[in-house]
């Protein structure tokens, strides 16, 4: 994505309690256009994503955000792993080199969870760009950001 951007963009997790109309079909049509692995959709779908979401932030900190944020949606739509569960979040950090007890008291970390609702403040559909004071958000943002 970055060079699509032109711009190096700073990785802020946020969350999302809700996650409704996701097209399947389309997602598993570009991954296949794209030469990408075949999507493997994690049960449940959508899943609770506030653990990995917080870890997210946690990696942030540490400058892992983009090599975490990689390795857990591989666990989740490569592997099929449901990110709800803390034993997956885990196999995601391990896998940029993030200790699971440093993740582990992390994300209980208040100042963890505060940065997280601060980012989500305002975001209530993703893929989420900020573009100078733009926000784009859905299923659209890309698009309309010039990626797709």
């Amino acid at each position: 994505m970055n060079h699509a951007l032109g711009v190096v963009p700073e990785w802020i997790p946020v969350h999302v309690a809700q996650v409704d109309d996701v097209d399947r079909a389309a997602i598993e049509a570009a991954a296949a256009r794209d030469s990408l692995s075949a999507v493997r959709w994690p049960d449940p779908f959508p899943f609770d994503s506030r653990t990995a979401m917080l870890a997210a932030t946690f990696a942030k900190q540490s400058g892992r955000v983009v090599a975490y944020s990689l390795a857990a949606m591989r666990q989740a739509f490569a592997a099929g792993r449901d990110l709800g569960v803390t034993d997956n979040v885990l196999i995601a950090a391990a896998a940029c080199e993030l200790h699971p007890r440093a993740l582990l008291k992390g994300i209980e970390m208040r100042s963890v969870h505060t940065a997280l609702d601060a980012a989500s403040a305002g975001v209530d559909a993703v893929p989420a760009l900020e573009l100078g004071d733009r926000r784009l958000v859905g299923a659209e943002a890309l698009a309309d950001a010039g990626i797709l």
